[in-house]
């Protein structure tokens, strides 16, 4: 199975500089409700067969026009929720950065745990075990190249993408994803194989047509959509 992971488009708490988290009432702002509308042709002339989200406002937001170009009809999972900040949630990210966790949090999540919130190690254990979880079911229900997306939020996205790669949580901050951002994984019986990481380009199908990776590597592990010169 394929996943697209989708961050949703920039949020009101984006534009203000605020950490959302988990607040309520956190919408999309003029350019993430365009961001929005453009995801239907970057996705064009893909065949996605199910859509799951986190349960904030923002992705709701997001995938609606997809949701409705498709005809389908989004899974909520809470496990894809945005990381629980606890106490940070809503505070200014110019405050932040004087917090003595900050630091922490750049430098080694794996042991950052946010006052009155959740650690980072837990968020990916969760966001991990969601996207495995879902796309063994897509699987068994589409067959093994069938294609999902799963819209969430940026760090949740950059803690499954550094799963997906084997690397440490603690290099997960050398991942990026932007608003409106496309990540892509295969998952195979013998590993990942992370396609696209902050794909934000047009559309998306041009670089999705090279075949699954072969059962042992080889002569498949080419550069998708391009050669490997």
């Amino acid at each position: 199975m394929t996943v697209i992971l989708l961050r949703h488009g920039r949020s009101t708490s984006n534009t203000a500089k605020t950490l959302a988290g988990r607040a309520e009432g956190v919408e999309l702002d003029e350019k993430g409700r365009l961001q929005a509308a453009e995801l239907v042709e970057r996705l064009d002339g893909l065949q996605i067969r199910a859509l799951v989200r986190s349960p904030m406002l923002r992705c709701r937001l997001t995938l609606e026009p997809v949701a409705g170009a498709l005809g389908l009809t989004p899974l909520v999972d809470e496990r894809l929720a945005e990381v629980d900040y606890g106490q940070w949630t809503g505070r200014e990210l110019g405050e932040l950065v004087k917090e003595p966790l900050w630091k922490v949090v750049q430098q080694q999540p794996s042991a950052a745990v946010f006052p009155g919130g959740e650690g980072l190690a837990e968020v990916q254990a969760r966001a991990v075990a969601a996207i495995r979880d879902h796309d063994r079911r897509l699987a068994e229900e589409h067959g093994g190249d069938a294609l999902w997306l799963a819209c969430t939020h940026g760090d949740v996205i950059k803690a499954v993408v550094a799963d997906a790669l084997g690397a440490h949580l603690d290099s997960f901050q050398r991942i990026t994803a932007d608003p409106a951002s496309m990540s892509v994984i295969r998952y195979t019986p013998l590993r990942p194989f992370v396609l696209h990481v902050n794909h934000t380009g047009a559309r998306l199908a041009s670089s999705l047509t090279a075949p699954p990776p072969g059962p042992t590597g080889g002569a498949t592990d080419a550069v998708v959509g391009g050669s490997t010169d």
